[in-house]
């Protein structure tokens, strides 16, 4: 590991007691359209999201063309979002977004001081004349449903070996995350954004997206509170291979809700607790809510998209 002249790890920033980890994002997308589009609106998760272990230091949109209006807001999920509308005939859309971005490391977490899973799920039961603290309000949300999330017997089936009675929430989602990165195959070419859960489950081959969401689908079916993460992961080139620009790409992991440590992330995909190289974007409750970019378009036939992501420490 390279080391600077105080003798800390070269490209950690010393900030207090936390060491922030600085990166340098580039997230390019290019749409091009066999004809002309005349008109568009696009809706774009590409900022990202302020949290105690991750801050902002700089962030650009660049468009082209660009758009006649831009409206910046924030949706129901607390997530940045930019609205972009075109009304000029163009054949091809170019957006890149550029970030430095400092992530903290995670405290040491013990997982068997979670409380047993039964119980948590318990407290989210109906109780007349209950009133639920802010906290438990909001992961109330994420236990449901949602549109590429389903709840089923087969999901909870899967994960019951992890959850025996009475074992801490911690634990037993660490030993489903384990699971699903041992039982499953990564394939790019296994699944499409349309493919039903039952059948990744069924097939046990997907992409981080699939992992994430077969995970969420477990605890959900358990009744268990927990959501979609959507970033980037700093990935590392083999030895004595440089580091190709444009190679990497948008990441997913999961958040599970724990009464006592708050939320704890766990990214099946990798078989790791995210940390200083996990670098968050949005969450919500599936893909759906966090798409770094999706819109309407008039016009253009077909198209091809090309998507370049980077992520490199700067400092």
């Amino acid at each position: 590991m390279l080391q600077g002249s105080d003798g800390k790890p070269a490209g950690v920033r010393m900030t207090g007691v936390a060491s922030f980890v600085p990166y340098r994002v580039t997230h390019a997308t290019v749409y091009s359209y066999e004809e002309t589009v005349s008109r568009s609106q696009q809706l774009l998760h590409l900022a990202p999201r302020a949290h105690p272990r991750q801050r902002c230091v700089e962030h650009d949109i660049g468009i082209d063309p660009l758009p006649a209006r831009r409206l910046d807001r924030v949706d129901s999920f607390g997530n940045p979002v930019s609205v972009l509308e075109f009304d000029r005939a163009h054949r091809a859309l170019a957006i890149t977004s550029t970030m430095r971005i400092e992530v903290a490391p995670r405290p040491p977490l013990d997982l068997a001081s979670s409380p047993p899973w039964q119980d948590v799920v318990d407290g989210f039961g109906y109780r007349a004349a209950q009133v639920l603290d802010a906290s438990t309000l909001e992961a109330s949300r994420y236990r449901f449903e949602s549109p590429f999330v389903r709840i089923k017997s087969a999901f909870a089936d899967y994960a019951r070996d992890c959850f025996s009675p009475a074992r801490p929430l911690l634990a037993a989602a660490q030993a489903l995350m384990e699971k699903i990165h041992r039982e499953f195959t990564f394939d790019p070419a296994a699944t499409h954004i349309a493919t039903p859960l039952l059948d990744v489950l069924a097939n046990k081959r997907g992409v981080c997206q699939d992992y994430a969401h077969l995970m969420l689908a477990c605890l959900r079916s358990l009744g268990l509170p927990a959501r979609y993460v959507s970033g980037y992961l700093l990935t590392r080139p083999p030895a004595g291979r440089p580091r190709l620009v444009g190679a990497d790409a948008s990441h997913a992991w999961v958040s599970l809700h724990d009464p006592v440590h708050g939320w704890v992330d766990f990214d099946p995909t990798n078989k790791v607790r995210p940390g200083t190289e996990h670098i968050t974007i949005a969450w919500g409750r599936d893909f759906g809510d966090v798409s770094p970019q999706r819109g309407v378009i008039l016009g253009s036939g077909a198209h091809e998209l090309e998507v370049k992501v980077t992520v490199v420490p700067w400092g």
